[in-house]
């Protein structure tokens, strides 16, 4: 059995069974609340506890890679820059999108009522200051303290600033320091690996709570926070094919029959490095020069995740929104620029380990409850299937758009980008 299915049967049997006996006695179901709550609260704590050391190290490897992509050669810096700029601009739609899908398709206020009671979350994690002060405080007087805090937008600054100035030392510290903030990354992820192999015991725990608490509004819920998520995913998949169409100077549908091989792996897989061959299929039938797309895609597949920043800003407006967060442009400018920037150290790893890690940074910054991520964390499966379908067609209208206004890339510039030694 895989761990997503681990993770949703446990999820399921939790909410069955704390309804259930809800049902046959609420003394029963009480005494099991006792119980089941400081497990799934200490198996969220456990998780909590490796994102600032994950998302410090993965920042500061990340920006050192991108640098050395963009060393690399002239097709490497144009494909950075548009997946820069794509980034942002699809984190921005997603500020704009999500409330407006939750305005059209609201959560019946009972179940969203049910919810916040079995959680116990009805308050922000933390204030958000005034615009003036906003723009003051995102730059930290003291970066131990702002890490200390879960101050995630000062600390995403300083960790920045940092990281730039690593890529400016000479080549022996510069790969020393990125080495050494690369074995963080991995002792984390380890750890992560470990918290997870528990997940069916925590996600049992808090779907018990939230079913002897909120009876069957949650199964309403949590579909609902399903249609949502994956509704922002799917728009941004379809607006991949306008882009490769006119970007690629392709017609429409030779892009789409193009882009079918690569899109039913995604499915399949849910993984962008094992669609890798079939996008390299498929920028080849669009007339992509192989020393191009060889530059481009595994580029894209390590550091451009376009659906990140807008499904995982989407998360955190609709745990806003669930739990009764007021969400005005100060917080979500601070979601936007979280979601925007993060996603260039993200993990390439299944939907379930990196869920926590990525959306967590966002609702801190917002001041929205990071509670309810342990329980969603179990129906990620659909929605992951949305963020690599889309991630892999993006690539792909990446890649054929800049060919198109790009000669093809020297085999000098690959083997700089892959780290051979042209010789």
């Amino acid at each position: 059995m895989s761990q997503a299915t681990r993770i949703l049967t446990a999820l399921f049997l939790g909410l069955a069974i704390g309804i259930g006996l809800a049902a046959w006695s609420a003394g029963a179901a009480g005494t099991g609340i006792l119980f089941a709550q400081p497990v799934g609260t200490a198996w969220l704590n456990a998780l909590q506890m490796t994102i600032v050391p994950l998302v410090v190290a993965l920042l500061v490897t990340g920006v050192a890679a991108t640098a050395e992509a963009a060393r690399a050669g002239r097709i490497a810096g144009r494909a950075l820059a548009l997946f820069i700029t794509l980034l942002w601009f699809f984190s921005a739609l997603a500020a704009l999108l999500t409330p407006l899908l939750l305005g059209w398709f609201p959560l019946p206020a009972g179940a969203g009522a049910a919810l916040r009671t079995a959680l116990n979350a009805t308050q922000p994690v933390g204030e958000i200051p005034p615009f003036s002060d906003f723009i003051a405080s995102i730059v930290p007087t003291n970066p131990v303290a702002a890490a200390a805090n879960s101050a995630f937008l000062p600390l995403i600054v300083f960790t920045m600033v940092f990281a730039f100035a690593l890529t400016r030392l000479p080549a022996e510290p510069r790969a020393l320091l990125t080495r050494f903030f690369q074995a963080i990354a991995d002792v984390m992820l380890v750890m992560i690996g470990w918290i997870l192999w528990l997940a069916p015991l925590g996600v049992f725990a808090l779907a018990y709570v939230v079913g002897a608490r909120a009876g069957t509004a949650a199964f309403g819920a949590l579909l609902h926070y399903v249609l949502i998520i994956s509704a922002v995913g799917i728009v941004v998949w379809l607006a991949s094919f306008p882009i490769g169409a006119i970007g690629g100077r392709v017609g429409l549908g030779r892009f789409v029959r193009a882009t079918v091989p690569a899109q039913a792996v995604a499915i399949s897989t849910q993984s962008s490095l094992a669609s890798l061959p079939a996008m390299l299929r498929g920028a080849e039938t669009l007339g992509v020069p192989v020393a191009t797309s060889g530059v481009i895609l595994p580029l894209a597949v390590a550091i451009f995740r376009v659906t990140g920043p807008p499904m995982n800003l989407a998360v955190a407006i609709y745990v806003a929104y669930w739990f009764g967060v007021p969400i005005g442009p100060v917080q979500l400018a601070a979601g936007v620029a979280v979601a925007a920037i993060t996603t260039m150290g993200a993990v390439s790893l299944p939907g379930q380990i990196s869920y926590v890690t990525s959306i967590a940074p966002i609702c801190i910054a917002m001041g929205v409850p990071i509670a309810p991520l342990g329980l969603l964390v179990a129906v990620e499966t659909i929605p992951d299937i949305f963020r690599t379908l889309g991630n892999v067609t993006m690539d792909l209208a990446a890649t054929v758009s800049i060919s198109a206004r790009s000669g093809p890339a020297s085999e000098t510039e690959g083997d700089a980008l892959l780290g051979r030694d042209p010789a």
